[in-house]
């Protein structure tokens, strides 16, 4: 039951970064630098883009493994 509720804290929490944080995070880190290249400005930004969504992902995950361990009890075989 931990791992399910890990699993929809994840897709959730990403899908709201990708939705609401993910592309604005991309654009602003574009705007600090300078390039040569259309296809530089287009990499970062995606390797941004995507590295916010992983971010996501993992904070999400994390939340819902933490939240997880509270709602489920442990059984102790003794």
């Amino acid at each position: 039951m931990r791992y399910l509720i890990a699993m929809i804290a994840a897709m959730g929490v990403a899908l709201l970064a990708t939705l609401f944080v993910s592309s604005p995070v991309a654009s602003w880190v574009v705007a600090r630098f300078t390039f040569d290249s259309p296809d530089t400005v287009a990499d970062l930004h995606s390797f941004v883009f995507m590295a916010m969504n992983a971010l996501g992902l993992l904070v999400g995950w994390s939340f819902g493994w933490a939240l997880g361990g509270r709602l489920v009890k442990e059984t102790h075989v003794e």
